[in-house]
């Protein structure tokens, strides 16, 4: 039996950055990870052979400020050039592209004059209002029932920055808080394939359509994220989302952390209500003055700990977490570059969007509130290898696309689901790519259900739990577990199923470790 100062269980990003933080103060800590390979969701891979991609997130818009400052991920080789940002296109088979260029929409290239000063004063006022938001899905939620000087003085800064908003503008604040994000829309634009786009990214990644209500949200947590003082900015960062990962396991390895892989966690060891260790699935025990979980809140509790530990109230909101996935992930290994209807070449660098209309994302979501896919469905597209050509073989060319709704309880299952949903993306796909079909070398799809089981995430949902209002600051994951603490004494979460949530951010994994450094744990 060994020891150590903290055990983090879970390598993917998060766990690797508190892993890296608690190591920095000297503590000995070890990563348990249960595949063969850290990264989980954030991975680098080959799909078919000479062609490699990132797994699920491909894009990087959210990684933290601080969280590449403290670990100095810059010196382990991460590389994030501003200068590639990449715009954003929406795709229209009937007519003339739209592009948002820059940091989010900094130019709006392909639409009418008085839509480009509509677009500038909505984005200005989003990006006010997400900035007002910011701070709060940077730190730790403050705890209502006994909050410390810094968390009520950070409570006082939101409202300052609220209060220098203007009457006006904060009156309109409060109103669009939990409005949905089409009739926000449609108070100030008109070109429906802008509206079609602003729908799709408020509504990626969740159980949400546009005329939803609370789905404005999703638009605020993605202009809260930056890339080099960008907000909203994003960019494909040389060698994947796992070149990310790469960077944060040589910053914890210099800070002396232990990485264990193929080590699947089968318990973690409770007693007398606190955490002091984890039994590996092959029975090896390891002991720890600190557990942190870095995998799904609902796996950590109902799985690992044991639901005999907690009470029932505890344990009814935990099993009450929404988590079922709502995105499936398509990789393409293709022999050509394709070529898009209406886009010049240095067009193919950007991230290209199939969301021609607010109606047409909210038709894609309907059949998935009764388990089916609709046979039109919206997607982001992006051509990895055009930005990084080592992850194809010369003159090929690979394909990423996060295609919704895919919903992770398909009514047929996706046994039979799987070849008529793939079939309905390849013709989408061609009808804004003529001839794609043909240069498709290998398809790889990956369902919520294909994500759950190869990334080990309940639901196959990447956030690890719906975003949405009522799962979000201090009830995320759960009343009881909202600020990286647990019932169990000793024990903390820190992944994307923690605050703020997911996206390749760092930030439940920094919060969580400089918590456990605040408590002494």
């Amino acid at each position: 039996m060994t020891s150590f100062d903290a055990i983090v269980i879970g390598g993917g990003h998060n766990g690797l950055v508190a892993a890296a933080t608690l190591g920095k103060t000297d503590r000995k800590v070890l990563v348990l990870e249960a595949n063969s390979e850290t990264g989980g969701a954030a991975r680098t891979e080959e799909f078919a052979p000479g062609f490699r991609t990132s797994s699920v997130a491909h894009l990087i818009n959210r990684l933290h400020p601080e969280v590449i400052k403290s670990l100095e991920l810059q010196k382990h080789g991460l590389k994030l050039d501003v200068s590639r940002l990449m715009p954003t296109t929406v795709l229209s088979a009937n007519g003339a592209p739209l592009t948002l260029a820059g940091a989010y929409g900094e130019t709006l290239v392909g639409a009418s004059k008085p839509e480009q000063e509509a677009w500038s004063g909505l984005r200005s006022q989003l990006l006010r209002y997400a900035g007002i938001l910011k701070p709060l899905l940077a730190r730790r939620p403050p705890d209502l029932g006994g909050m410390s000087f810094a968390e009520t003085s950070a409570l006082a800064m939101t409202g300052i920055s609220l209060r220098r908003l203007g009457k006006e503008d904060m009156r309109d604040f409060l109103r669009m808080l939990l409005m949905n994000v089409a009739d926000v829309l449609d108070e100030h634009l008109e070109d429906d394939r802008l509206k079609g786009l602003l729908a799709f990214d408020a509504t990626l990644g969740s159980h949400l359509g546009p005329r939803s209500p609370t789905s404005l949200l999703g638009l605020y947590y993605r202009l809260a994220g930056e890339i080099g003082g960008k907000p909203g900015a994003q960019m494909h960062p040389i060698g994947g989302t796992g070149a990310v990962v790469k960077a944060i396991e040589l910053a914890a390895e210099q800070a002396g952390v232990a990485i264990r892989s193929n080590v699947p966690v089968a318990r973690i060891i409770v007693e007398n209500g606190r955490a002091v260790g984890a039994v590996l699935e092959s029975g090896e025990e390891i002991r720890a003055k600190t557990v942190v979980s870095a995998i799904s809140p609902r796996t950590t509790f109902l799985n690992l700990v044991g639901t005999r530990e907690i009470d029932t109230g505890f344990v009814r909101r935990i099993n009450n977490i929404r988590v079922n996935g709502d995105a499936a992930k398509l990789h393409l290994a293709l022999d050509r570059i394709p070529q898009f209807s209406g886009l010049r070449a240095p067009e193919l660098n950007g991230r290209l969007v199939i969301a021609p209309s607010v109606n047409h994302v909210e038709r894609a979501f309907n059949p998935s509130k009764y388990g089916e896919f609709s046979p039109q469905p919206v997607m982001e597209i992006t051509l990895p290898s055009l930005l990084d050509p080592s992850l194809a073989p010369d003159g090929a060319c690979s394909l990423s696309a996060v295609v919704q709704y895919a919903p992770y309880a398909l009514k047929e299952g996706w046994t039979t689901g799987k070849p008529k949903f793939l079939k309905a993306i390849l013709a989408q796909l061609e009808a804004h790519a003529p001839g794609i079909g043909k240069s498709i070398v290998h398809a790889e799809l990956l369902t919520p259900l294909d994500i759950e089981q190869r990334y080990r995430m309940p639901g196959g949902h990447w956030h690890h739990g719906e975003l949405q209002a009522d799962q979000m600051l201090m009830s995320r994951p759960v009343f009881g577990a909202e600020g990286y603490d647990t019932p169990i004494d000793g024990l903390y979460l820190a992944s994307s199923g923690s605050h703020p949530g997911g996206g390749v951010s760092g930030v439940p994994g920094l919060n969580a470790a400089r918590r456990i450094i605040a408590r002494k744990g």
